[in-house]
């Protein structure tokens, strides 16, 4: 037997349409937009029918409700359910329901999560859930004719549910608090180690010949299907710049398309600097060869006996705060401003001490940035699970 079949203990489960009033308050009046030009920050949430969109004053519901979006895309199968609590504001994009005395809402708002909308939409690419629709989603009801029974199966199914939700949130905010402190920790010691004053280490420019390289990259004419398709040589844009090591391109150029074009092959351990866009000054420490667009400059150390190039790009990436605020009114870097940023050289032992600390928090970070995610969709998959063998009643 399984855990449902145990709760259900021989009851009956009956299949009744959202729009029956018995079980289900639609509580659509009182929506309204309120236009963006219109609206005062307020501490009231303003939802539409993807989740909150801002907060206003005022407030059109106040309770526990579930929203269903009205407007969303037809190939999506799993719509935008979402569960209100307290004084908000709907807009007239979703539509608001709750349970009456003879249902549980979360038995509801859970029970939507796992339903396919898309037979009940309408309106093409705009797919719309009109409330003649709406009305007609079918939902399960055990044990309908012994209300207390039933409140009791719905409870104890809500409660199973809820704890994974509980767990899954609590644990989404304990990993997040801790990358916040180790970021914050990392920021901390970067600054303190790559903070040099003027007289205590020598300094040169990046300008300088004998010590660095400093180029741009190119773009090959896109009209040109010779210089794309089937290419293999990686080709990075700006938005690659994320101060912090880059190991993968989404997209390639041929051998011809490099060779036609400014763009330059360059090495591993390259530090590259976005010129331009939003990611102006943000770094990126090359992992593999790859080109880059003119977008980027490139930045290489030409004498590693003098200069490691991982020492460069974390002395560059400490730059970025500064750079952001005194630079905030340029349109872009160019690289004759670049070729006159100074950069410390201390001993190369120093700098290998500093780059093996910098490298233990970037591990550490990295491997928390990528495990929060990773261990959020684990814990969604386990509630996935248990939801659908909670949920999954006799067909109707």
């Amino acid at each position: 037997m399984t855990y449902l079949d145990k709760l259900l203990n021989g009851a009956d489960v009956e299949w009744r349409a959202l729009g029956d009033e018995k079980f289900i308050e639609i509580a659509n009046s009182g929506r309204r937009p309120v236009k963006a030009s219109e609206r005062i920050l307020g501490k009231v949430p303003y939802y539409g029918a993807n989740n909150i969109q801002d907060y206003v004053e005022g407030f059109t519901h106040n309770g526990d409700y579930i929203l269903i979006a009205e407007d969303g895309t037809a190939s999506l199968e799993n719509y935008s359910i979402q569960w209100a609590t307290g004084k908000f504001w709907a807009n007239n994009h979703v539509h608001v329901i709750r349970g009456t005395d003879f249902i549980n809402s979360r038995f509801i708002f859970h029970y939507l999560q796992m339903i396919n909308f898309i037979p009940f939409l309408s309106g093409g690419d705009r797919a719309k859930l009109t409330k003649g629709k709406l009305v007609e989603i079918p939902i399960p009801i055990p044990c309908p004719n012994n209300p207390k029974k039933s409140l009791a199966i719905q409870t104890e199914i809500v409660r199973i549910l809820d704890t994974f939700t509980e767990l899954t949130a609590e644990l989404t905010a304990e990993l997040t608090a801790e990358l916040t402190a180790r970021k914050k920790q990392y920021n901390y010691y970067r600054e303190q180690l790559l903070n040099f004053e003027e007289g205590e280490v020598e300094w040169k420019t990046l300008g300088d010949k004998d010590l660095f390289e400093v180029s741009s990259g190119g773009t090959p004419l896109t009209s040109n299907k010779d210089y794309w398709d089937g290419g293999n040589i990686p080709w990075l844009k700006s938005e690659s710049c994320n101060n912090e090591s880059v190991y993968s391109a989404n997209n390639f150029i041929t051998e011809l398309g490099l060779r036609k074009s400014s763009a330059k092959l360059l090495d591993k351990d390259t530090t590259l600097i976005a010129l331009v866009g939003a990611t102006i000054f943000k770094t990126a420490y090359l992992e593999f060869q790859a080109a880059t667009n003119q977008n980027i400059a490139s930045i290489k150390s030409i004498n590693p006996k003098i200069v490691k190039d991982k020492f460069l790009f974390y002395y560059i990436t400490n730059l970025y705060e500064y750079l952001k605020s005194e630079m905030r009114n340029y349109g872009m870097l160019n690289l004759s401003t670049l070729r006159q940023f100074k950069i410390p050289i201390p001993p190369l032992e120093e700098q290998a001490r500093i780059v093996s600390i910098l490298d233990q928090f970037d591990t550490l970070t990295t491997s928390i940035s990528e495990g929060l995610p990773k261990e959020i969709a684990l814990r969604q998959k386990q509630y996935e699970y248990y939801r659908d063998l909670l949920l999954t009643f006799p067909d109707h």
